[in-house]
């Protein structure tokens, strides 16, 4: 249920405002880059039982995850991945979400 009730879903460790670890902060701040500021987010250390059944639902063994419109993604790894080839830019596209990204490379071909 929970990774079906927003678009974007990261189960971490802390919140947005204050990660608790530098995967999840690496995270929050990919998505920032995009512009990404509407999510939800799951402190993973506040609930052990959400901690371990995420792991056990995605098959996954680290913290943090992020599901895309209800299908897991990956962790920080695959994440900073999509970010540096451009993969996310076109997953936020296909759930509505115009990446900050494309408007900072129209500035920068203004210049």
């Amino acid at each position: 249920r929970l990774v079906r009730e927003h678009p974007v879903v990261v189960f971490m460790k802390g919140s947005p405002a204050q990660p608790l670890c530098g995967f999840s902060n690496a995270v929050v701040q990919i998505l920032r880059l995009h512009g990404v500021e509407d999510y939800r987010a799951h402190d993973v250390l506040q609930d052990p039982d959400l901690r371990q059944g995420i792991k056990n639902y995605s098959n996954w063994p680290t913290i943090p995850q992020v599901y895309l419109n209800g299908e897991f993604v990956g962790g920080c790894d695959i994440l900073l991945q999509m970010h540096q080839n451009g993969d996310l830019v076109e997953e936020l596209k296909k759930l509505g979400i115009r990446s900050a990204l494309l408007d900072a490379e129209k500035d920068q071909e203004k210049k």
